[in-house]
Formats: structure tokens, C-alpha cells, sequence
């Protein structure tokens, strides 16, 4: 009996999973949908900015896949329009803001998720460039190492890649 127990405890694990994924649907520059897909709904979030990049990946470590939006637009913060990195997760089915970063250090250049880590190039306004690995830490994305710092754009670029 335990046994057929522990299978549907597993199996009702399984369903509460369920298979998801996030797409982009451009409308043109300035407008597209994040659009999340799951086995029972599908729901829209309106980003009303110029998206130059997306990936996915378990950015905070609960086990689901979170959409890292690369959008290009000024913050309350910042007025310079520039790229910047949001991240959103499936919660109950609808798309929800995790986090909204208006900043990582340098001018973000380009991001990329790689074995639990937001990988980010940056440069800096002295014409250097940096890879740098960012961890999630309890409310957004905390910098974790340099991978390189302080080095040509070429050289950026292929440690970037190599990661």
C-alpha cells in the first residue's frame, strides 16, 4: 500500500510541474508579448519597448523556468534610454515580474543564462569590457564573480562566449 502511495504522491508532483514555456511575439520596434504557455493556459504580458533579446532558465532556483526579457528603454532612475535585463516567472499561470533591474554595474551590452547564472557583458564608459557572473539572491540578481574585467571588446567577447 505505501507503495501505491508514494507513485501518486510522485505522479501529483509531476502534474503540479507541467510543462511551460515563454515566447516572444514582436508586434513592431516598440511593442511585443512575453507569451507564457502552459499545459492548461496561456497568458500575455504587454512590453511596450524596443526587446532585443530573451532566454529562459530556473533563475531563482525553485525548480521553474523564469523568461530573462532583454528590453531597451530610460528608467525612474536612469533617463538614458539603454538595455536592461527583466526577469518573469510563471506564477499560477500568469506572467509575473520577478525582477526589474535598472542596472548591473556597467552599460549591459548582452546576457545569457548558463548553469544557473546570469552571464552579462558590460562595458564600461572608458571604452573596457567585462563578463561578469550574477547569482540570485533572495530579491534580484546579486553580481557573483568577474570572469574577465578591464579587457578589450574582443577579448570580452570571447570569454562571453566561452561561458
Amino acid at each position: 500500500m505505501s507503495r501505491v502511495i508514494v507513485i501518486f504522491v510522485f505522479l501529483s508532483s509531476m502534474q503540479t510541474i507541467g510543462a511551460q514555456s515563454f515566447s516572444i511575439e514582436s508586434v513592431n520596434d516598440s511593442l511585443s508579448y512575453l507569451i507564457l504557455t502552459t499545459d492548461s493556459t496561456s497568458d500575455r504580458h504587454r512590453l511596450p519597448w524596443h526587446v532585443y533579446q530573451m532566454c529562459t532558465g530556473d533563475v531563482d532556483g525553485d525548480g521553474s523556468i523564469d523568461a530573462m526579457v532583454g528590453v531597451v528603454k530610460t528608467t525612474r532612475f536612469d533617463h538614458t534610454m539603454a538595455k536592461r535585463l527583466f526577469i518573469f516567472k510563471n506564477y499560477k499561470g500568469r506572467i509575473r515580474a520577478l525582477w526589474m533591474g535598472s542596472k548591473l554595474g556597467g552599460v549591459l551590452e548582452d546576457f545569457r543564462f548558463s548553469h544557473g547564472k546570469v552571464i552579462t557583458l558590460q562595458s564600461t564608459t572608458d571604452g573596457r569590457y567585462a563578463v561578469m557572473e550574477h547569482l540570485w539572491r533572495k530579491f534580484g540578481l546579486g553580481f557573483s564573480r568577474f570572469i574577465v574585467a578591464n579587457v578589450s571588446r574582443d577579448e570580452a567577447v570571447a570569454a562571453f562566449e566561452a561561458e
